[in-house]
């Protein structure tokens, strides 16, 4: 549509009807029918090949001890836990990381403090390692010296 034709337009001088030309009625029909997105097979959703190669990590930000269950269950599973507790009240909080104390010790795994009642919970075969930089350090582009 020339810019002419869509200043009368939008004057409301002529019809706009240009809609009208880019309508695909082979899409509309396609999508009553009620077919379905077909995916390539090749590809995987990116949870269903985290699971196969166990590289998942649970957080879990339970609200009482209740819902320490949960916390148990993924860590019987293998899966590394954030324990975020800073939504709980302290006495409930306590009896909660005594019963990850319990768990880490049952199942050979460890316990580590992220920040200020935030914990991680590590399955024995997994491998923490250290944030600071010069634990990493090597003759690499970040070491000019």
């Amino acid at each position: 549509m020339g810019s002419v034709r869509k200043a009368s337009a939008w004057l409301g001088l002529v019809d706009d009807n240009d809609d009208e030309r880019y309508y695909d009625d082979e899409y509309s029909e396609g999508a009553e029918s009620g077919e379905a997105w077909v995916t390539d097979p090749r590809v995987k959703v990116a949870t269903d090949t985290a699971e196969e190669k166990d590289r998942r990590i649970a957080t879990v930000t339970p609200d009482s001890f209740r819902d320490a269950r949960a916390i148990g269950e993924l860590f019987r599973d293998g899966v590394p836990v954030i324990m975020n507790l800073t939504n709980m009240e302290p006495g409930d909080a306590k009896r909660v990381v005594d019963f990850a104390a319990g768990l880490i010790f049952g199942l050979r795994g460890s316990i580590d403090r992220v920040s200020n009642r935030v914990f991680l919970l590590t399955p024995a075969d997994t491998e923490i390692i250290s944030g600071e930089a010069s634990a990493h350090r090597s003759d690499g582009f970040f070491n000019q010296s």
